[in-house]
């Protein structure tokens, strides 16, 4: 039992020692009855194992040095060692006494303890449970939120970090519908609660009742403090963002290469501009490391602007925590000093860093910033239309301008100004009766006018009129669907036949049959001019059928 309290002390955040050390059995025991057992487990390891199964973290009040353990019986200690030496005793007895264990082999073996007791998971759980239930019943603690999360029960379940150290807190919903502010995350709070143990995961965790603001947290006054601060010196104005190029051969991510942000931006840039190319610079997008390691990125890119034309910064969602490295002030300067221009892409369309706000481009997500940066691709159609409007448009200009000159130099001139105030009289004629008639007809309305209009009104409406409209409309587009597929099949046959036809022209077995023929040295290189062989050397020549072999009798070179 010695040995299992030295574990005990030695781990002191485990629950399990917390558990066993809180135990009356550390005071000296009462005298039991024959024959009774100890509830106290007597094998040291049994407490150790315990604490190892456990693996749970509870910081702990420091013991309390005017209030030592009480000492163990000594019964219980001569259970795990061996009898001293009588012999090295009684030899010299000036020397100080030393207890020394030997193995001996003729020692009969120690007797099995009869006062073990073990313990199952859950009974074990449920002790520390009790017992952190009972130690830490009403108690305030102030940290911050972080990962808030609201279930469909309505219970909110967060994070309360402080530090290093973090506590999981559940606030069921009895007390959420009470509260007076939204938990978020980044929020510094004072909680009312007491202390448990979630027995099903083995996790420690305090059950809320109240919840008291202290402000934002400090990751997020940091933040704040940061873009007032880089507002006022000009990083975020929109002057001195840069325009994107329209057609960028190349674009430089930085990013990290195990997420699916980098496939994400793959998958749009090859579906909407397969010739873009991209380089990817591995960076740790969330950690201690993360500003330098993208600020580095940056460096190189702008160490070397043939590699690419801008860069493009991305990172997929996360909470205030791991988007904290794009909070950093020496990041965004590096951002706004970088010579190419820079699109940020980081979190979703909700989440907003500085690196966004230093940025000559903010994309709501990775896969927008793709599209942003391929939008020119798509425009160059939308430029093609309105060219060809312009053509239209000045075309029914010229014709126009035509029509009124063959119209000065005709005949018939005044014919047509006759006709011209005839049309007019006649369209003024046709504008007083449509007047008397819709006058009449307002006048002499009657309910059956009525009536028939709530009945065509019916009619239209009729199901079975509709459905016969939908059937016509569904066979015109199967009709038209049909005339389409042929028209493109032919279309595409007939492409099919003219690249082969072009095909064919442009093969060097074509040229051969019309009587050419290719010559090859001696050593296999193909003859272009005379001089490159002499008289006596042999040649070989290629046919459109076979090939033959001569021997070279003279040389003419012009």
């Amino acid at each position: 039992m010695a040995d299992g309290d030295e574990n005990s002390s030695a781990n002191p955040t485990t629950l399990a020692g917390l558990w066993l050390k809180s135990r009356p059995s550390r005071k000296p025991p009462p005298p039991q009855p024959a024959g009774s057992h100890s509830t106290e487990p007597a094998h040291p390891s049994e407490s150790g194992n315990t604490n190892s199964q456990l693996g749970l973290l509870f910081s702990t009040p420091a013991t309390d040095p005017t209030n030592p353990p009480a000492p163990q019986p000594a019964t219980r200690r001569r259970r795990t060692a061996a009898p001293p030496d009588p012999t090295q005793t009684a030899s010299d007895p000036d020397k100080p006494k030393r207890r020394t264990v030997r193995a001996k082999p003729s020692a009969p073996p120690p007797p099995a303890p009869t006062d073990r007791r073990i313990f199952t998971v859950r009974d074990l759980v449920t002790g520390i449970r009790q017992q952190v239930e009972r130690e830490y019943a009403n108690l305030w603690v102030e940290g911050e939120i972080s990962n808030c999360r609201l279930a469909p029960s309505g219970h909110i379940y967060f994070t309360l970090k402080d530090g290093d150290a973090q506590l999981s807190v559940v606030l069921f919903r009895r007390q959420a519908e009470i509260l007076r502010f939204r938990p978020q995350d980044g929020l510094a709070i004072l909680a009312r609660g007491r202390i448990s143990v979630y027995e099903s995961r083995g996790q420690l965790q305090l059950i809320a009742e109240t919840l008291e603001p202290r402000g934002a947290g400090a990751l997020q006054l940091a933040y704040a403090q940061l873009k007032v601060r880089l507002l006022a010196e000009g990083l975020f104005d929109a002057a001195r963002k840069r325009p994107l190029p329209a057609f960028p051969r190349s674009v430089g991510v930085i990013t990290s290469t195990g997420g699916a942000v980098l496939h994400d931006i793959v998958k749009v840039i090859r579906r909407r501009h397969a010739r873009l190319n991209l380089l990817v610079y591995p960076a740790t997008v969330q950690g201690p490391g993360c500003a330098a390691s993208i600020a580095a990125g940056i460096r190189f890119f702008n160490a070397h602007p043939e590699k690419a034309d801008l860069i493009l910064i991305a990172r997929g969602g996360g909470s205030i925590e791991d988007l904290a490295g794009f909070n950093d002030e020496a990041l965004a300067r590096t951002i706004a000093a970088s010579a190419l221009p820079t699109v940020s892409a980081i979190g979703h369309e909700t989440d907003f860093t500085i690196a966004d706000f230093v940025a000559d481009l903010r994309a709501p997500t990775p896969s927008a910033a793709a599209e942003l940066i391929t939008a020119a691709q798509h425009r160059i159609e939308e430029r093609v239309q309105a060219l060809d409007a312009r053509v239209r448009r000045a075309i029914r200009y010229l014709l126009m301008q035509a029509r009124q000159r063959l119209s000065a130099l005709s005949i018939a001139e005044i014919q047509n100004r006759l006709q011209i105030l005839i049309g007019r009289r006649g369209q003024r004629l046709d504008d007083l009766r449509h007047r008397l008639e819709s006058a009449a007809n307002r006048s002499l309305r009657t309910p059956a006018s009525r009536l028939a209009t709530l009945t065509a009104r019916l009619d239209r409406n009729n199901p079975s009129v509709r459905l016969a409209l939908a059937g016509q409309r569904l066979e015109s587009a199967n009709q038209s669907l049909g005339r389409l597929a042929l028209t493109t099949i032919a279309a595409r046959a007939a492409t099919l036949d003219h690249a082969s036809a072009r095909l064919h022209a442009l093969s060097p077995l074509a040229v051969l049959n019309r009587g050419y023929a290719l010559v090859y040295a001696a050593n296999g290189q193909l003859l272009r001019d005379a001089a490159d062989t002499k008289p006596g050397n042999p040649i070989r020549a290629r046919l459109a059928t076979g090939s033959l072999t001569a021997e070279v009798k003279t040389v003419d070179t012009p």
